[in-house]
């Protein structure tokens, strides 16, 4: 039965909003109908082309990164089997024989559970692990004695959004979730405390933001465990503090009540509190002393266009990552912010800060781009001597192809406001460029995130192929630092879908592609703005591969973790933030006039971040309209839920496969 919405003089007949029960048997069957179309025609374009076989091929002659050093060990991931969750296994020193210390299968029976983290006691002497169990948001924890690898009988259920924080080796604080409803409004607020070897129910009440419907994180550094409280609306935080050293009263101390330095929490040591403040929107490291926030004082200043993103302490050194326009460094500096020296990634290339070795004073870091798999290096401090690092089991490859094999730039263009738009462009050396290239354009642009390349070898077949591939830093996103993400939110979030609609624009124009050879692409809120673009100007485009999207604004605060997100989109309940949001609001501007272009939808039937229901009526709107002559598919992952089928090395290779193999049939009609 269709529902007739109204709010401030909008008024909108729902036909699918049926869609919305997702326990509904009819529900059921239209999901599993849906799949049963779209499935054989990604087999069919799997069988039709050779991405398969070279995804395959390139994942076993790509090279392996560096374990992480946490505590005592290292720890790595081994896939053991390519139909079973991979092995978190562990080393007392880098070039030691892995010992297996959580084993998902063993622990299950199920291929779909796999860990998502993992954090070892003080000591090192156990180990939690958090599991996802079927896709959802709501996870377990379980425990490992680590130096006899032996299970615990201790597990935590419904714990959601939740960091591993220890108290020393004796117990773990996380979040608990009270979600009745799968699809409800995202209910954790509390947080509990749990004493290994004891049962659930026994567990701690330490916070409990049910009544003020706040949010919070958590963590712990030095001697004191920090809980950071913000409010309903978004509009302020607190910042509390315990004493890990004392009895488990767990008092919660405020040093921090009103915060008006709208800081990021970076590192507290030695009684300081390292923070980066929205003062300085490129990033800079300030301190302040816990006892006396008022008295704040600039440690690492802002470089204007170098946008600071991360920084991280080992030993006497504090190691500062930044991007520029395509480019990664690390800047090394003493505790007071005195420089000490720049290391340079190669053009193009991403890094990860791995560990650091105090006493030979090397930092470990992996080298990777979109085309070149994991380099792993040792960085000398004192020295500025770079080396390649390899071992028994970290052995050298020849790269698959040449590092000049591809043309890498990362340019500008201007957006229909006169902004300086970032955009990554890679393709093969040489390509001609003349307007027939298939090319495949992909943003984000919320929550101030940050992109980076990220290598994978399905990618560098489409490019070898001929392929190009684009990638927009939008408005929304993070890219060029905290005024970016502003100008690209709330009242301004229209920036963010005309950027990615101009950099369309701007790859046409500039003869890589045509309207008829281009794909675009994103997730979660990429997903929305493949939705908006794809419905504000589907001529731009010949296909849509929206993922996990957001597509029913109008009631997207109604569903799970739509309440944490009105600081990025505003409020319907907000006269002019509905106005703003039904502009673009994906499954209200469609038309029944309009053949839009051949689209792939992809959701996940648990996920409880952005639950289905915004991909199965936006499917259905899209089919059921007599103007629609490009097919529009759904594919519903079984069993998983906002990050797909990725439990098994099988699952993501065959969704790899399928994802471009469609993208190059299609492209190439």
């Amino acid at each position: 039965m269709p529902v007739t919405l109204n709010k401030f003089d909008f008024n909108y007949v729902d036909d699918y909003a049926w869609l919305e029960n997702l326990n509904d048997p009819e529900v059921k069957s239209w999901v599993t109908q849906q799949n049963e179309i779209t499935q054989p025609i990604l087999d069919e374009a799997v069988k039709s082309n050779n991405f398969l076989f070279k995804i395959k091929d390139y994942n076993y002659l790509s090279t392996n990164g560096l374990p992480s050093k946490i505590g005592k060990y290292f720890y790595t991931s081994y896939r053991l089997d390519k139909d079973k969750p991979s092995v978190l296994h562990y080393t007392e020193n880098l070039n030691d024989m892995p010992k297996e210390l959580v084993n998902p299968y063993r622990v299950y029976k199920d291929k779909n559970v796999f860990m998502l983290n993992f954090n070892p006691s003080k000591n090192s002497k156990i180990l939690a692990y958090k599991m996802s169990v079927n896709g959802s948001d709501r996870h377990q924890i379980r425990f490992v004695d680590i130096p006899n690898q032996e299970y615990l009988d201790d597990v935590i259920t419904d714990v959601k959004f939740s960091s591993l924080v220890w108290k020393g080796d004796e117990g773990i604080f996380y979040k608990r979730n009270g979600n009745k409803n799968f699809t409800a409004k995202d209910s954790t607020f509390q947080l509990f405390y749990h004493v290994v070897g004891d049962v659930q129910e026994n567990d701690k009440l330490v916070f409990d933001a049910t009544k003020s419907e706040g949010s919070f994180s958590f963590f712990s550094q030095d001697d004191k465990f920090f809980l950071i409280e913000t409010n309903k609306e978004a509009t302020s935080k607190t910042y509390y503090y315990i004493n890990q050293s004392g009895d488990n009263d767990f008092a919660l101390v405020p040093f921090l009540t009103s915060d008006e330095l709208n800081f990021d929490f970076v590192k507290y040591r030695n009684g300081f509190v390292y923070c980066k403040t929205d003062k300085y929107p490129w990033g800079s490291l300030s301190k302040f002393n816990i006892n006396n926030p008022t008295e704040i004082s600039t440690v690492i200043p802002q470089y204007y266009n170098e946008l600071l993103l991360d920084c991280k302490f080992f030993g006497k050194y504090i190691i500062a990552k930044y991007k520029v326009l395509g480019k990664y460094h690390i800047n090394v500096f003493d505790l007071n912010g005195t420089f000490i020296r720049k290391f340079e990634a190669p053009y193009g290339m991403n890094f990860s800060v791995r560990f650091y070795d105090e006493k030979k004073d090397d930092l470990y870091v992996v080298f990777y781009s979109h085309t070149i798999s994991f380099l792993n290096y040792r960085l000398n401090v004192t020295t500025g001597e770079s080396r390649v690092y390899y071992n028994d089991f970290i052995r050298p490859k020849p790269t698959l192809f040449p590092f000049d094999y591809f043309d890498y730039k990362t340019i500008t263009y201007k957006s229909r406001d006169n902004k300086d738009v970032p955009i990554t462009i890679v393709h093969k050396k040489g390509l001609e460029l003349n307007r027939s290239n298939p090319t495949l354009l992909k943003a984000y642009g919320g929550f101030g995130s940050v992109s980076y390349p990220t290598y994978d070898v399905g990618l560098l077949h489409f490019l070898d192929k001929g392929g190009v591939y684009a990638y927009a830093e939008v408005r929304g996103g993070g890219d060029k630092g905290d005024n970016w993400h502003k100008s690209g939110m709330g009242q301004n979030k229209m920036n963010c879908f005309n950027d990615f609609i101009d950099a369309a624009e701007f790859l046409i124009s500039e003869g890589y592609t045509s309207p008829n050879k281009l794909a675009i692409n994103g997730g979660s809120h990429g997903g929305l703005l493949v939705g908006v673009a794809m419905t504000q100007r589907p001529e731009l485009f010949k296909l849509a591969i929206p993922e996990v999207g957001v597509f029913d604004m109008f009631k997207f605060e109604e569903y799970t973790v739509g309440r944490f997100h009105v600081d990025e989109f505003g409020s319907v309940d907000k006269e002019d933030d509905f106005v703003k949001i039904m502009e673009y609001s994906p499954l209200h501007n469609i038309k029944e006039d309009i053949n839009y272009p051949t689209t792939l939808i992809v959701t996940g039937e648990n996920d409880d971040r952005v639950p289905p229901i915004h991909s199965y009526k936006f499917a259905a709107k899209l089919q059921n309209r007599k103007a629609q002559k490009n097919p529009i598919y759904l594919l519903v992952n079984e069993n998983a839920g906002h990050y797909g089928k990725v439990s098994t090395y099988n699952n993501r290779v065959k969704y790899d496969a399928e994802f471009y193999s469609f993208i190059w049939e299609e492209l190439n009609k």
